[in-house]
């Protein structure tokens, strides 16, 4: 992790030293030398990261460790002088820019003068310690990364510490929850194919994938059914030399073959000759376990032939990018291992705990914590299992563990091997990776992180490197789907378009995070219990729970992010100290808190690149928010900011600007449902937004909309309260905007006409919702070839709209709402709408009947009827929608809720008995969330 620190740093010194070139006299020099230092330095960290953290040998690491630690503060240090000199250097711009009084001149000379001459010794002090880190180095003997001997991992396979190996010896009547998968898998290697196919285990570490793949591989059919196997653990540290070599001498000791000669003396080329004749005229079984590289397809396809005998591959991995990678070149299939469901989780806990397999009654609560929170989990499960054994069977002992298993974790020898295996794909990540991923630890147990919020985070603190023709958005959400493929990351919900929406870790997985967290400094995490008043450097607060002891107290000038998940209120003194006590933050965020206002000197946080205030009481932002200058994020969502002050048009780097309310405490209104916010003429200034919603439009009038056009970046707009007159300006200033993705326009009332009239759409839209009425059907909504979302609402089509919508080619889903079609029958015609998921009909108040085509809608999952008064019989063509899983109806007529009801005799029950989830809701009360559901029981439910 000093690697990351490290590279970090360096990064922001050649920034520095391209960017400024008036730096202090004698500044510019000491930073060059210690650039050079670093550089130097930076060859051999990734040995010492991973000898630093190796657990073998504690007593030879431990200087290593120490070594590590301590240029990871020097490097701190660094940072902290790097970014007070840029703040000073922008302070020093600003008061050369204006005319400032001889008094209050001569004071604000006295001030540069004392700040010049500390950045300078800083920089002096620094220098010393990393020259002496250096020269500390050379006694360990680090090898450079790009040295012969280095390893990515800390455990080498085979060897008798390996704490995979238990994996290959366990008794077949000992494995729980793996029928299902096995057998599987047996069909697939055992089946009548000839071509060589590749069939992959995918899933974190722990869950148990090379103990399946070795019971499968030793099933009797499996062993009947092939020539010759072997088994081949591949692991991180292998030569494809020693690999295929293995290999061959396995497949001798299966069938009592005598081992060729001269193997080892073969050069590269003739030992994968004899590989290939020697498979040439069998059917084989290979199982490569615990693959880790990409590439390895390549390394080993031109020995393992396609004898076209109906040869078999096996490899298991913890990346999903390694198992799709062999489809180059093999017909691969992927089987993504599950964690055990909760029955058979508790049977694994049961049967290892004690002896007869059966939980006392007095554990029986605690056992079901402890089954929870090794969240389906194989390896976890025995671990801990293993540790409760050797206990007493007491609640005192047991509930010991259960509130100190992060401890447990890090000294007890049961926990030893699954902290190890836990950790290994963290160990393997690359070092811009490995700060993404130390970032869920910052997060609450079990919380559920969305997305944006967390590549937004990851944005502001310089995770994420700039690639060119790439927006950092896209870069963070490959940052993103990389630990996903490595298993690291699990997916909680995914969009219609299935773009990952939220995810989490592992429990324990977190644990292990959390506890890399706390050796690296990398955040203090502040807990219900956590009154400490001291707990050395960090670089991070995540506040659970709000300690007025520990806020008071911390004196970390480095801070560099905030994060607040108490839904408490913080202390007044806090709130009011936090822009000159932690002048260097990056990120603050204060989501759901009961935050009611921002300090007035808020914008004393030169750095501050990420702001998020959502779902607070605040109502008003300081003037003083216009000298955040380097502020990317401000999420003002669900808050009840309704005027932005003029000042935030100098936030020329603002990239993302969500702003609105939705009141829920009130009854839905489509046009006054979701307030916006008033912004102020200049906003043309705001160049570099690429978000911005929703705005009203009527505050501005004319010249505002005219603004737009200034703001050729936004791939997001939503605006409000659009009246006839805006149509041209509005169109003229979208058709500035070529990256435009998403455009949600509403008029300011109800019969308000929308004239939208482009000369041509933009290129790029994905969603477009429009509420308003249209005086004819837009010619350019068909020609959107990339929407995926549309939803029309008050447009009071007369003609059935969707012979025109029909044909877009990736339309996922569509919303009619609010008499968007003001005629009394729909039809769907064959082969319309191809990919469409989800489908919503709302408050069509003609609307009496509709017709479904056989060979329409043939992807549609989710269809929803809501308050469509005439539509009294169910439609019948319903039963032609074989891929329907979900079919809600909300507030609609009596008659036909009652038609589907087997309880009720429906007569119409037949139609929708196919369907997975039938769900009926019901108004209740005025507000938003006032309805009761429930479900229509149908043979797939039943």
């Amino acid at each position: 992790m000093a690697e990351t620190v490290v590279s970090i740093v360096l990064e922001q010194l050649y920034k520095l030293a391209l960017e400024e070139g008036a730096l202090l006299r004698g500044v510019e020099r000491d930073l060059k030398e210690i650039k050079d230092e670093l550089a130097s330095i930076q060859a051999f960290l990734k040995d010492a990261d991973t000898r630093a953290a190796d657990e073998e040998g504690e007593g030879i690491n431990e200087g290593v460790k120490t070594w590590v630690k301590q240029l990871r503060e020097s490097s701190f240090q660094i940072e902290d002088v790097i970014d007070e000199y840029v703040m000073y250097l922008s302070s020093q711009r600003v008061n050369n820019s204006g005319c400032i009084a001889s008094i209050q001149k001569v004071v604000q000379m006295i001030k540069t003068l004392k700040q010049r001459h500390q950045i300078a010794s800083e920089m002096k002090e620094i220098k010393i310690s990393v020259s002496g880190i250096k020269e500390r180095s050379l006694r360990y003997e680090f090898k450079s990364e790009n040295g012969l001997g280095s390893s990515r991992g800390s455990i080498k396979s085979g060897n008798f510490g390996d704490p995979r190996m238990a994996s290959f010896f366990i008794d077949e009547t000992q494995v729980v929850g793996f029928e299902s998968p096995r057998d599987e898998l047996v069909s697939y290697l055992v089946n009548e194919t000839n071509e060589c196919m590749v069939v992959s285990v995918v899933g974190m570490g722990g869950l148990g994938k090379s103990t399946l793949a070795k019971h499968v591989f030793d099933n009797k059919l499996v062993k009947k059914h092939f020539d010759c196997r072997s088994f081949v653990t591949v692991s991180q540290s292998y030569t494809v030399r020693e690999l295929l070599i293995d290999m061959i001498k396995k497949f001798c000791e299966n069938n009592n073959e005598a081992f060729p000669k001269g193997l080892q003396d073969m050069d590269d080329k003739t030992l994968i000759t004899h590989v290939r004749q020697y498979l040439e005229s069998k059917r084989y079984l290979v199982l490569f376990d615990d693959v880790w590289k990409e590439n390895f397809c390549d390394e080993i396809e031109h020995a393992i032939i396609d004898n076209k005998r109906g040869s078999r591959i096996i490899v298991t991995t913890r990346m999903m990018h390694v198992a799709e990678y062999f489809k180059k070149s093999f017909y691969v299939h992927v089987h993504n291992l599950q964690p055990l469901s909760p029955k058979k989780a508790w049977e694994l806990f049961c049967n290892k705990v004690f002896r007869d397999g059966k939980c006392p009654t007095e554990l029986e609560e605690m056992s079901n914590e402890m089954v929870q929170k090794c969240g389906g989990l194989p390896l976890a499960i025995v671990a801990i299992g293993g540790l409760l054994s050797t206990k007493s069977k007491t609640m005192i002992e047991w509930r010991k563990v259960s509130q100190n298993l992060r401890m447990e974790l890090e000294r007890n020898a049961h926990l030893t091997s699954l902290v190890r295996i836990l950790s290994l794909s963290y160990d393997d990540l690359p070092y811009h990776l490995k700060s993404c991923m130390l970032y869920f630890g910052i997060y609450p147990e079990d919380y559920t992180i969305n997305r944006k919020r967390l590549t937004r985070q990851w944005m502001a603190e310089g995770f994420v490197k700039n690639v060119e023709r790439r927006t950092l958005e896209e870069v963070a959400e490959e940052y993103l789907t990389e630990l996903i493929y490595r298993s690291l990351v699990q997916v909680s919900k995914v969009g219609f378009d299935g773009k990952v929406k939220s995810c989490q870790v592992h429990d324990l997985l977190r644990e292990v995070i959390v506890r890399k967290m706390k050796d690296l400094s990398f955040c203090h995490l502040m807990h219900e219990d956590d009154e400490q008043v001291t707990f050395g450097i960090t670089r991070r607060f995540s506040i659970a729970a709000i300690s007025s002891n520990v806020l008071r107290s911390a004196s970390n000038k480095g801070i560099r992010a905030i994060l607040v998940f108490d839904k408490g209120e913080l202390p007044k003194p806090f709130m009011k100290r936090l822009s000159s006590k932690y002048k260097l933050l990056k990120v603050l965020d204060f989501q759901n808190s009961l935050l009611n206002s921002i300090p007035d000197n808020l914008g004393n946080l030169f750095h501050l690149r990420y702001l998020n205030l959502s779902h607070t009481k605040v109502k008003i932002l300081p003037s003083s928010i216009g000298n955040l200058i380097n502020l990317e994020t401000l999420d003002l969502r669900q808050t009840k900011v309704h005027e932005l002050p003029k000042e935030i048009n100098k936030l020329t780097k603002l990239r993302l600007l969500p702003v609105y309310y939705r009141k829920y405490e009130e009854h839905y209104s489509m046009l006054n449902f979701t307030r916006g916010v008033h912004m102020q003429e200049g906003i043309g200034t705001l160049k570099s937004l690429q978000k911005l919603y929703f705005l009203e439009a009527d505050h501005g009038g004319i010249e505002l909309i005219q603004e737009l056009k200034m703001l050729r970046q936004l791939r997001k707009l939503g605006i409000k309260h659009v009246r006839r007159e805006y149509g041209n300006a509005l169109c003229s200033a979208i058709q500035e905007m070529n990256q435009l993705e998403s455009l949600n326009i509403g008029v300011i009332a109800k019969d308000e006409i929308l004239d939208l009239d482009f000369v041509s759409a933009p290129p790029h839209l994905r969603v477009l919702n429009l509420k308003g009425r249209l005086t004819k059907f837009p010619n350019w909504i068909p020609k959107l070839n990339y929407l995926v979302k549309l939803r029309l609402g008050l447009s009071n089509f007369e003609d059935d709209p969707l012979n025109s919508l029909k044909s877009l080619p990736n339309l996922l889903r569509l919303n009619l709402w609010d008499d968007a079609f003001c005629g009394e029958s729909l039809h769907f015609q064959v082969g319309g709408f191809p990919k469409l998921k989800e489908l919503d009909l709302t408050r069509l108040n003609k609307l009496s009947s509709i017709t479904i085509d056989k060979g329409a809608l043939l992807c549609l999952e989710h269809f929803r009827f809501n308050n469509n008064p005439q539509l009294k019989v169910v439609p019948q063509d319903l039963q032609h929608l074989k891929n329907l899983q979900f079919l809600g109806f909300a507030d609609m007529p009596d008659e036909l809720v009652e038609s589907i009801d087997p309880e009720k005799r429906g007569e119409c029950h037949w139609i929708v008995k196919h369907i997975q989830l039938v769900l009926i809701r019901k108004k209740v009360g005025s507000r938003f969330h006032d309805y009761e559901l429930y479900p229509i029981h149908t043979v797939s439910n039943v």
